[in-house]
């Protein structure tokens, strides 16, 4: 599933590439799972609305919009309405020329008054999309944004496993499996920790952590281990400097122990068994 820094990745190349656009006319195609709004909601919401901003919130792309004087829906021109795209396990969305081959599990394509096309594509069909006229809110707070204090008081009394606690979406937004793993690793935690046991240096260690590993994430255009591509339909890179997930019985690159993994809460969880205590 794509993390914070895949969707951030993503967010920032849509920004760059179709901010300012108008959106010219709608296709959505017939499975239902995708939308979370209903279709024709979906299509008099973006048909003919300005796309005036593009940004993540969680492990979302909100796509800020603007009526134009012939939208379709019923609403005052510059009025305001959000798209919300979740891309699940294996949503993309990307830019594309309208001759451009139409991908298999294509599920939207959204014409683009340069001639574009913003199409959603997901095989699995965990993704999904939905129109909003308010401000967007996902549970949590952002993980590159929250200071040190905050992030002491989602963790000090908590029970759980360190590694569910940064999975919880209700705590930070936008932490998945592989992010929750090397943070941990560079922290020098073990994931089965309690979170409740941390000492206040080592909360320090796993804050820093987290926020070094979510920028460098971003700065590789994040981690394509599976289907994640950004909105070009180019690959991440930081996968390459992954220190524990997905290696387990691999050496450790600091110590040269055999990485193990372990279950927890039903994820798999990868770590040092030498360098995190």
């Amino acid at each position: 599933m794509p993390e914070l820094p895949e969707v951030e990745t993503i967010a920032r190349g849509l920004a760059q590439r179709v901010t300012g656009e108008v959106i010219d006319s709608v296709w959505l195609g017939s499975k239902p799972e995708p939308l979370n709004s209903p279709a024709g909601e979906i299509v008099r919401t973006l048909e003919q609305a300005r796309i005036a901003a593009i940004r993540r919130v969680g492990k979302h792309i909100v796509v800020d919009l603007e009526s134009g004087k012939s939208s379709r829906r019923k609403s005052k021109a510059g009025e305001k309405a959000q798209w919300i795209v979740h891309l699940g396990m294996t949503g993309k969305l990307l830019v594309c020329a309208p001759d451009a081959e139409l991908e298999k599990h294509t599920h939207a394509i959204v014409r683009l008054g340069s001639g574009r096309e913003l199409r959603f594509v997901d095989p699995r069909r965990f993704g999904r999309l939905s129109v909003l006229r308010h401000g967007f809110e996902a549970s949590g707070v952002e993980p590159l944004d929250v200071g040190f204090e905050l992030f002491v008081g989602l963790f000090r009394k908590r029970k759980t496993p360190i590694k569910s606690a940064l999975l919880n979406q209700k705590l930070l937004r936008g932490v998945g499996n592989i992010y929750a793993d090397e943070s941990l690793a560079r922290a020098g935690i073990r994931p089965r920790r309690r979170a409740a046991t941390l000492t206040r240096d080592e909360l320090r260690r796993l804050y820093e952590s987290v926020q070094q590993v979510l920028n460098e994430a971003i700065a590789a255009g994040g981690s394509s281990v599976s289907d994640y591509v950004d909105s070009n339909g180019d690959p991440g890179s930081f996968q390459f400097q992954h220190r524990v997930y997905a290696r387990e019985g691999e050496p450790c690159l600091t110590c040269g122990a055999p990485i193990k993994r372990v279950a927890i809460a039903g994820r798999s969880s990868h770590y040092c068994p030498k360098c995190q205590k």
